[in-house]
């Protein structure tokens, strides 16, 4: 009976043992690892869109009205050129080779009216120093940016971003002599872009700006044109048109009383009349 006692004893002192050890051993497994920081996904292309689309709706500066400006709404491109023909303004200002991009390719009643705000890119070896600060953080409300790249650069050099600053510092729309990036940006912001072509690079490793608000030239071989600041650009599916600020009153009577004779032409031609009679008739 005494030696079944001291193994009985043995038996729970074991097992006593061996339930710690196992209660331990459960403890420690049963310990949770810390947690790791979770990374944050990137905006998917919609959710970036809709929040682009939000900004739209949130109010912008407003410049102070022009009278100029509010006048050369009524009339199209060609209506400012015709005018400048008539005022023997080289080429009626037309800007070739700049186009509709955005909100919509060459479609749509998008039209921008504004002064130029110019914006000068050089090659990096250009003596002049780099331009202090982001262009973009200087736009005034109502203007049109106007970028000046020099010819056959492949990069572009404006971009989304610059849209949504340059929309939310009230300007109107942006005329790229050059390449620019990030299409489905500008047509989410529905923000008016002209320019040349498109691109997919940035321009640090080929240019940099040298000056804003200085006069700059068009890049083209097929015309000697120069914007300068404050000169009105009009933009709509026609294409680019710069008036001269000096000519801008002289401009605005002579659209008027031009459009006025090509309605009148319009009727007559569409009732039989002919052009020639017609021009005759109601064009001086």
């Amino acid at each position: 009976m005494f030696g079944l006692s001291r193994f009985s004893v043995k038996f729970t002192v074991l097992s006593t043992r061996l339930s710690v050890s196992s209660s331990c051993c459960l403890h420690t497994v049963s310990r949770t690892p810390p947690k790791l920081p979770h990374l944050q996904p990137r905006l998917s292309p919609t959710l970036s869109m809709q929040q682009r689309l939000l900004s739209t709706k949130m109010s912008n500066p407003t410049a102070p009205e022009d009278p100029i400006v509010k006048a050369l709404q009524e009339f199209t491109t060609c209506d400012v050129s015709d005018a400048l023909i008539k005022l023997k303004y080289r080429n009626g200002g037309f800007l070739s080779g700049l186009t509709m991009w955005s909100p919509q390719r060459q479609d749509g009643d998008t039209k921008i009216v504004g002064p130029a705000y110019t914006v000068e890119y050089v090659p990096l070896d250009d003596p002049r120093p780099k331009h202090q600060g982001h262009y973009i953080d200087s736009v005034p409300a109502g203007a049109v940016i106007f970028v000046s790249c020099p010819p056959k650069i492949p990069n572009a050099v404006y971009g989304g971003l610059m849209s949504t600053r340059a929309k939310a510092s009230g300007a109107v729309g942006s005329v790229i002599d050059g390449r620019f990036r990030d299409l489905q940006e500008q047509r989410g912001l529905v923000f008016p872009i002209f320019a040349r072509d498109v691109g997919t690079a940035p321009p640090a490793e080929l240019l940099k700006v040298a000056a804003v608000n200085v006069p700059v030239k068009l890049q083209t071989d097929e015309q000697d044109m120069t914007v300068r600041p404050g000169d009105y650009l009009i933009g709509d599916v026609n294409g680019v048109v710069v008036l001269p600020k000096e000519l801008a009153e002289q401009v605005i009577p002579l659209m008027k009383k031009q459009v006025e004779a090509d309605e009148k032409m319009a009727v007559e031609i569409a009732k039989g009349m002919t052009f020639v009679e017609a021009s005759r008739k109601f064009r001086l």
